[in-house]
C-alpha cells in the first residue's frame, strides 16, 4: 500500500485524481506530506522489524535523493517512469551514434554531461528547439550563470571520478606533479 501510493504521487495520478495541475511544487508538497505521515508511522508499535527497516532505508534514500525525484513534471517531455527513462536514454545514445557514426558514447557524455539529456528533451518538445530558445530566454543571466557553473562543477566531479576509476595511475601521476610543484614555490614544506 504505501508503494503504490508513493507511486500514485509521483506518477501525478494523485494530483490530476484532485483535478489539479501537476508541476513540481504541487507533487512536492504532495510527496513531503506524505513521507511526513511515513515518518509517524516509524513510532507506530505495531509494525514489524522489518517493515521497520524497509520504511526506514526508504525514508533515507528519499531524504537524499529527494531534489532528483521532483524534477521531471514541470517540462513535459522529460521521462517519469525506469522505462521511459531507459527509452529516453536509449534515444539519446541512438541519436548520437548516428550523428558519430560511433558506438560507445562515454566520451560524448563525459564531455558534455546531462546538457544532452536537455537537448533531447528540447527536440522532443513539440516547438522543437525553439521552445527551449523561449524559456532560455525567460532564465535571468545571474541564474543561467550559476546554474552553468553548478553544472561545470558536477562534470568535473564525474570526470575526476571517470580518471580515478579507469586511469588511476595517470591520475595519481599528475596529482603527485601538482604536489611537487606546489612544495617548490611555498617554501613551508621540506
Amino acid at each position: 500500500m504505501r508503494v503504490l501510493e508513493t507511486e500514485r504521487i509521483l506518477a501525478g495520478e494523485a494530483l490530476r485524481g484532485d483535478g489539479v495541475s501537476v508541476g513540481n511544487a504541487r507533487v512536492g508538497q504532495r510527496f513531503d506530506s506524505w513521507c511526513g505521515r511515513l515518518r509517524d508511522q516509524l513510532t507506530d508499535t505495531a509494525l514489524l522489524e522489518r517493515e521497520r527497516r524497509c520504511l526506514e532505508q526508504f525514508l533515507h534514500v528519499r531524504e537524499n535523493l529527494r531534489e532528483q525525484l521532483i524534477q521531471c513534471y514541470d517540462l513535459e517531455h522529460l521521462p517519469r517512469t525506469n522505462n521511459d527513462m531507459e527509452g529516453f536514454i536509449r534515444a539519446i545514445k541512438t541519436r548520437y551514434r548516428r550523428i558519430s557514426g560511433r558506438k560507445n558514447w562515454k566520451g560524448y557524455l563525459l564531455r558534455y554531461g546531462r546538457r544532452v539529456a536537455y537537448d533531447e528533451a528540447g527536440i522532443r518538445m513539440a516547438d522543437g528547439l525553439g521552445a527551449l530558445a523561449g524559456e532560455v530566454r525567460r532564465v535571468a543571466p545571474a541564474q543561467w550563470r550559476a546554474a552553468r557553473a553548478e553544472q561545470r562543477r558536477r562534470q568535473e566531479e564525474q570526470l575526476k571520478q571517470e580518471r580515478v576509476r579507469y586511469r588511476r595511475q595517470e591520475f595519481l601521476t599528475g596529482l603527485e606533479a601538482r604536489w611537487a610543484e606546489m612544495t617548490e614555490c611555498t617554501g613551508l614544506l621540506p
